[in-house]
């Protein structure tokens, strides 16, 4: 397999990560007659062919037979279902199989096949949505390094991604950056609240903050110096930053986000188990 455009991708199921990974495609120039879709739903098949004009199949199995890559984008409930309806076409075609299903290790798929295959877990998050997305990906022993540079080139389409070893590590990739964004939110909502009781319009608030939270994330993506350096660079002695950081620590704000981090990585590793027994 060359990495390439040129490579026909197939997408069982077309909710919004699916949605917004072909969109990522089509627009890094992929080619629109090579990305297929199949999807139980009317309403969502009828939204893939009106916005990608890509071929959109009810049959799983149809979709599946023509591909080289092969993305399993369904919930993790219906995954096994999914893909026992398209087995008989992954065991004779061979293609490349992505799963961005969250907690589905890669063991649980390849039984459901019945063999081994060339396979990558993906495990993307919610800003992949606006093509400022990040996923972890895992590729089992089958998969060459043609492989991992296709998989790696399709959810580069939203975003960037990293490598790990092993499938605990996706674990603590979904408890980082899976979960992630929810975290930030929070500090978001919270920041709000804050600025709302002092007085200020929500509009005003929401500005302040989402725009303070893009430019932080924009400063510490673009500068040479850690996260650490940049909040002690901020923070002058007996200023106004140093008084909130202060105020925070003593409440166990380091610990709290610990500890609500550790928490997602150990259900992550909790409903690996219980979904793959699914």
């Amino acid at each position: 397999m060359n990495p390439s455009a040129n490579n026909r991708i197939a997408f069982i199921g077309g909710g919004n990560m699916a949605r917004s990974i072909i969109g990522g495609l089509i627009s890094s120039g992929w080619h629109a007659k090579n990305i297929f879709a199949s999807d139980p739903s009317k309403v969502q098949r009828d939204l893939l062919a009106q916005q990608f004009s890509i071929a959109i199949y009810e049959n799983n199995e149809k979709c599946v037979s023509q591909a080289d890559i092969v993305v399993l984008s369904v919930k993790p409930q219906v995954l096994k279902q999914a893909v026992e309806s398209i087995r008989a076409a992954l065991v004779e075609h061979n293609p490349l199989i992505i799963s961005i299903a969250a907690g589905i290790r890669a063991s649980d798929i390849m039984q459901w096949i019945g063999q081994e295959a060339p396979f990558v877990r993906a495990m993307p998050n919610t800003p992949a949505l606006v093509n400022c997305g990040v996923a972890g990906l895992l590729a089992n022993a089958h998969a060459s390094s043609a492989h991992k540079q296709a998989a790696a080139q399709v959810m580069q389409a939203v975003g960037a991604v990293i490598w790990v070893d092993n499938e605990s590590d996706m674990d603590t990739v979904t408890g980082i950056s899976g979960s992630g964004p929810a975290y930030f939110f929070k500090l978001m909502e919270i920041m709000i609240t804050a600025a709302e009781s002092h007085g200020l319009s929500r509009a005003a608030a929401r500005t302040l903050v989402l725009q303070t939270a893009l430019g932080a994330a924009k400063l510490a993506a673009d500068s040479a110096h850690s996260p650490a350096e940049l909040r002690r660079q901020v923070t002058s002695p007996g200023g106004t930053t140093e008084a909130a950081l202060l105020t925070m620590e003593q409440h166990g704000i380091d610990e709290a986000i610990t500890l609500g981090v550790n928490a997602a990585i150990e259900k992550s590793a909790e409903l690996a188990k219980t979904l793959g027994a699914m």
